[in-house]
C-alpha cells in the first residue's frame, strides 16, 4: 500500500483545495439533463422525421446519463458530501431510474468488483458473458435486450434483500416505469401503448451496445489473478484496467471515469467524476515514473480484438497471472 499512499499525498498536495469547485460539474451536468428532458418528449410530438429522430436521440442521451452515469457515481457516494443525500440519490438513480437494486448494485459493483478487481472467481467481469451466444449475437444483437434484462435480473436479485428493501426496489422501478410511459402518452402524444413502449425499448437501447463493450474492454484480456496471489493493490489497479480515448457522447453519457479515467477511477473510486479527469495526468505520470503498466487503447482496437479472440476471451476461463517478487 506505500506506493497507493505516496501516490494520494501526490494528488492531495495538489487537488485537494479543487474538490469542492469540482462539484459544480455534475450540479451543471444535471442542470442541462434537466432541460433535455422535457425537449425530448416534446420533440416526439412531431409528425416529421428529423424532429422525432431528435427526441429520441435526446431521451437516449439522457437515459443513460441517469441510468449509467448517475448510478455509477452514486454507487460509489460520489454525488455529494452528505451521506443522507447520498442515500437518496442512490435509490433515485439505480432504482427509479435504471430498475435495479441498490443493495445488490452497491455489492456487486462496488465491494466485488472494485475489491477484488480481474481476481479470478470475484471481480473478474465474468458475469458480462454469455458463452452460448456467438460474438456476433452478443456483440451487436444481445444489448439490444439490455433494458428488458435489467429488471429481470434485479427482480431474481431480489431474494437476497430484506422485504422492506424489496418492496422498496419494486415501487420505485414501478413508479419508474410508469412515468416514462405516462410522459410518452400525455406530453409526447402516442396514441396507442404499444408505440410508447417500443419508443421506451428504443431510447432506453440506444447506447446499450457501447454500454456492453465498455464493461468488457477494459478489464477482459487483461492479466487476471487467484484470489489468494493477487498483488497489492497498485499493480492489480494499473495492470487489470484499460482507459478508452476520450469521446464526447460516451464522456457526456457514461462519465469520465467509465471511459478515459477508468484507471483513476479504480485507484480512487471515491472521487468524483471530474476530479478523475483532473487527476489523470498525475496519475499516468507516476504510474509510468514507477514502471507500471497505464492500459490505453481505442474502442476501435478493442473491438476487433475480441471479435478475433472472442472465444478465448469470452467462451474460456481466462490464464492466472503470476507476479514473482512483488507480491
Amino acid at each position: 500500500m506505500r506506493e497507493l499512499s505516496l501516490l494520494t499525498t501526490t494528488l492531495g498536495c495538489k487537488y485537494c483545495s479543487l474538490s469542492r469547485l469540482l462539484d459544480w460539474g455534475w450540479k451543471l451536468h444535471s442542470w442541462d439533463c434537466s432541460r433535455c428532458c422535457p425537449t425530448g418528449f416534446l420533440c416526439l410530438r412531431s409528425a416529421q422525421a428529423i424532429p422525432f429522430l431528435a427526441g429520441v436521440l435526446t431521451l437516449g442521451v439522457v437515459h443513460h446519463t441517469l441510468t449509467v452515469k448517475g448510478s455509477h457515481l452514486a454507487s460509489h457516494n460520489a454525488l455529494t458530501e452528505s451521506k443522507s443525500w447520498s442515500k437518496v440519490w442512490a435509490v433515485f438513480f439505480i432504482e427509479l431510474c435504471s430498475a435495479f437494486t441498490v443493495e445488490q448494485a452497491t455489492y456487486n459493483h462496488v465491494k466485488i468488483h472494485h475489491g477484488y478487481t480481474n481476481v479470478i472467481g470475484l471481480g473478474d467481469s465474468s458475469t458480462w458473458k454469455l458463452p452460448f451466444l456467438n460474438r456476433y449475437v452478443y456483440m451487436f444483437i444481445a444489448p439490444l435486450a439490455v433494458p428488458i434484462l435489467t429488471p429481470l435480473v434485479a427482480l431474481d436479485l431480489l431474494r437476497n434483500v430484506e422485504w422492506k428493501a424489496a418492496l422498496r426496489t419494486l415501487c420505485c422501478m414501478f413508479l419508474g416505469f410508469y412515468c416514462h410511459y405516462w410522459l410518452l402518452l400525455h406530453v409526447s402524444g402516442f396514441q396507442s401503448p404499444w408505440s410508447a413502449l417500443l419508443c421506451m425499448l428504443v431510447t432506453r437501447s440506444l447506447l446499450a451496445h457501447p454500454y456492453i463493450h465498455v464493461n468488457i474492454f477494459q478489464h477482459i484480456g487483461l492479466p487476471m489473478f487467484a484470489a489468494d496471489r493477487k498483488p497489492r493493490r497498485i499493480h492489480l489497479m494499473s495492470l487489470g484496467v484499460l482507459n478508452l480515448p476520450r469521446n464526447p457522447l460516451l464522456d457526456w453519457s457514461f462519465g469520465h471515469s467509465l471511459i478515459s479515467c477508468h484507471v483513476e477511477h479504480h485507484l480512487f473510486p471515491s472521487l468524483s467524476d471530474n476530479m478523475c479527469l483532473k487527476i489523470k495526468p498525475i496519475v499516468s505520470q507516476y504510474l509510468k515514473q514507477k514502471k507500471l503498466p497505464y492500459n490505453e487503447d481505442t474502442y476501435s482496437s478493442r473491438l476487433w480484438l475480441f471479435l478475433q479472440r472472442y472465444e478465448e476471451l469470452m467462451v474460456h476461463a481466462p490464464p492466472i497471472t503470476e507476479l514473482v517478487g512483488i507480491q
